[in-house]
């Protein structure tokens, strides 16, 4: 078992080509005994997004702050805290930051989606 506080896991910039304000921080890796999944949380600030992609694995988003969108396919669909949603392998999708606050949310993947 592992404790720790999220203010204790550093936050670092994505780098990834398109992405714009965007921040992460790997809460629950391999490195604390997950063999099946990892928790990441993403920070995306006023304006900012994620780049427009997609990978082979899915993955599950929990809405903490803020208010933003999910680009799906072309199509935009608003986001709140308390959104969950399911995100299948091999579809376009994008995150947007719509509020003038922060807009947080949990990822979880498969350890090959960290890479």
């Amino acid at each position: 078992m592992n404790v720790k506080h999220i203010d204790e896991i550093p936050s670092t910039p994505v780098t990834m080509e398109g992405a714009e304000g965007v921040t992460v921080r790997r809460l629950i890796t391999d490195g604390d005994g997950a063999e099946n999944f990892v928790m990441r949380m993403f920070e995306v600030s006023p304006g900012g997004w994620t780049p427009l992609h997609a990978h082979s694995w899915e993955h599950e988003i929990y809405v903490l702050e803020g208010q933003g969108v999910i680009v799906f396919e072309g199509r935009e669909f608003p986001l709140r805290p308390g959104n969950v949603l399911f995100v299948p392998g091999g579809r376009d999708h994008q995150f947007k930051c719509t509020h003038p606050t922060r807009f947080r949310f949990l990822c979880i993947v498969p350890p090959e989606g960290e890479g």
